[in-house]
């Protein structure tokens, strides 16, 4: 079977994981990739990626952002504040946060604009076929059942998520602690590593035709980029 990867954005960059499933036994790679660019030319080319960063952006503020956004909420319930609202297209030129505070956009998404920017900058409707947007408490809550009851970064979250990824991936306890001591924790938190990971679930739940999104019949932007979000 053909990789597929789970990206999450860290403080270095970008987080990677690889996966690759055969006859029920995994595999898994972990990379550190500094642009999203290099991403997508990594060595072992993904067939399928599922990315925590918005794909597909609106051009004038909608309360609560993206359909997709709102309807994530909706799923996640007591999870729903890690859904940031993500900002408008005209709004990744801003560089300082008095610019769009103005406009409703959280301290949160204006911190990871360049990271939207950088993402936005690469993205076509042709590579969408490719790169998906996801969210990881969305992933989690599809294997879980439910929403999840901790924060990612504390200790019980961290123990939550490792203990429902231990249900679909065997060994991955050790695994995520190797994974974590590869990275300085200043470069790449150990919950950066755990989204990666149930993100690259997704891709591979994506690839079998088993992923779920919404909408369902999502509206693209203006760059013709559809406005979903993948679990």
């Amino acid at each position: 079977m053909n990789w597929v990867a789970g990206v999450d954005g860290c403080r270095a960059g970008w987080i990677v994981v690889l996966l690759r499933q055969t006859a029920g036994r995994w595999t898994h790679r972990v990379a550190l990739c500094r642009k999203f660019a290099e991403v997508l030319a990594l060595d072992l080319p993904p067939t399928v990626i599922a990315i925590d960063m918005p794909i597909g952006l609106l051009n004038t503020p909608q309360p609560g952002g993206r359909t997709c956004d709102q309807q994530a909420r909706q799923l996640l319930g007591r999870r729903a504040s890690s859904i940031f609202t993500p900002p408008t297209r005209p709004m990744l030129e801003a560089t300082h946060y008095d610019q769009v505070r103005v406009l409703g956009l959280s301290i949160q998404s204006f911190n990871i604009l360049p990271k939207i920017q950088e993402v936005d900058q690469l993205m076509t409707p042709a590579l969408q076929q490719r790169v998906h947007e996801a969210h990881p408490e969305l992933a989690f809550m599809a294997l879980a059942g439910a929403p999840l009851q901790h924060n990612k970064k504390t200790p019980e979250g961290r123990e939550e998520r490792v203990r429902i990824l231990e249900g679909v991936f065997r060994g991955v306890r050790q695994a995520f602690a190797r994974d974590c001591l590869a990275f300085k924790r200043t470069e790449v938190a150990m919950d950066d590593v755990l989204d990666a990971y149930v993100l690259a679930w997704t891709a591979l739940r994506i690839s079998t035709g088993q992923a779920n999104r919404v909408p369902g019949d999502p509206p693209v932007d203006r760059k013709g980029l559809r406005m979903e979000v993948w679990y």
